[in-house]
């Protein structure tokens, strides 16, 4: 496996993956997968990462959304990350979000965060696994 930069050329693949994580209800408050030119646009141009199976399958992928519009906040930034259901549990979503973080670092981003359902354990238990912890639960933040 390999980590690499997401580019369009990803995104059919990458809608995939989030069009599954959207189906499990427990992943985003999103109710279908954006267009590529949509999803471009309401995520940071850099930090956008692929994980690629040796045959360029992609097996996961993770990208950073801002957090708000203000100047001050602008070293802030949300993560998402969705592996496909295969690649779950063999440590893709742990080297992806480690390379993330990496990348993220290495162009100003100084805070990360996660909003995650309290359902999604395996996310939870993710983010952990690098060092997120959790600082509080959020209640009535969305609707569908």
């Amino acid at each position: 496996m390999k980590i690499a930069s997401l580019t369009p050329a990803h995104w059919p693949a990458v809608r995939a993956i989030y069009e599954a994580g959207i189906a499990t209800g427990n992943a985003t408050f999103e109710t279908q997968a954006p267009m590529w030119e949509a999803w471009d646009k309401g995520h940071l141009a850099h930090s956008r990462l692929v994980a690629l199976a040796a045959d360029g399958t992609v097996l996961g992928w993770a990208a950073l959304s801002p957090v708000s519009g203000r100047c001050v906040y602008g070293g802030v930034a949300e993560i998402s990350v969705y592996i496909a259901a295969e690649a779950r549990g063999q440590g893709v979503g742990r080297q992806l979000l480690q390379a993330l973080i990496q990348e993220s670092e290495a162009n100003g981003i100084w805070t990360l965060q996660a909003g995650t359902f309290e359902e999604n354990a395996a996310s939870i238990g993710l983010h952990t696994q690098v060092g997120f912890r959790v600082i509080g639960h959020r209640e009535r933040i969305g609707q569908h």
